[in-house]
């Protein structure tokens, strides 16, 4: 809790003084977050649905006791863009989710939990886990080459995704028609040309 105090007072006292750079700006490299007082029945799922209203999660990592595999209270969450860390460390820090008073704070130099290997031995991993990124679906259907520039991903969680896809329905199924009315105008201007020569 005392930490909590502490970075509160820090923001408040950049407040008063109008300093224009921010203690923030050490931490400008990294796009994680450490999160500590997290109530044992979270889960992943939870914290990223709290942390998301700040940013995009893209890797959420809750230590678990090895022997018991319940969760030990606290995590590190990585957001798509930096800039979201600190909104999340100043809004969420001090925040109370289920009784408890959550610890919010920067994450300097991130290291991945390691992996078991193939012999069985714990070693580093080989990519960065990007365990919480939200699985992106492209609105394909039959695309020709000329739309496949104008295909746009969707998140299948965004709330408007429903919404979004009937509205691009709607505008392909317009241009369809449109392409067609021209195709008869032009067949029937064409047979009214070759009328008038007959003439």
């Amino acid at each position: 809790m005392n930490v909590v105090r502490e970075i509160n007072k820090i923001n408040e006292r950049e407040l008063e003084l109008g300093i224009s750079g921010s203690w923030h700006d050490e931490y400008k490299d990294s796009a994680y977050v450490f999160i500590g007082g997290l109530h044992f029945d979270l889960t992943e799922g939870d914290v990223i649905t709290i942390f998301s209203q700040y940013g995009e999660v893209m890797d959420v990592n809750l230590p678990r006791d090895k022997t018991t595999g319940k969760p030990r209270g606290f995590g590190f969450l990585m957001y798509e863009d930096q800039r979201s860390t600190v909104l999340a460390v100043d809004n969420l820090n001090g925040a109370n989710v289920l009784g408890k008073t959550l610890r919010v704070d920067h994450v300097k130099n991130y290291k991945q939990p390691k992996v078991k290997g193939d012999d069985g031995e714990w070693e580093e991993p080989e990519e960065q886990s990007l365990n919480a990124r939200p699985e992106m679906i492209i609105d394909g259907g039959q695309a020709s080459d000329s739309d496949a520039s104008s295909v746009i991903s969707i998140d299948p969680e965004d709330p408007m995704r429903d919404y979004i896809l009937a509205q691009r329905k709607e505008e392909k199924a317009l241009k369809k028609s449109k392409k067609s009315k021209k195709s008869k105008k032009s067949k029937t201007s064409k047979k009214r040309r070759g009328d008038d020569d007959k003439r």
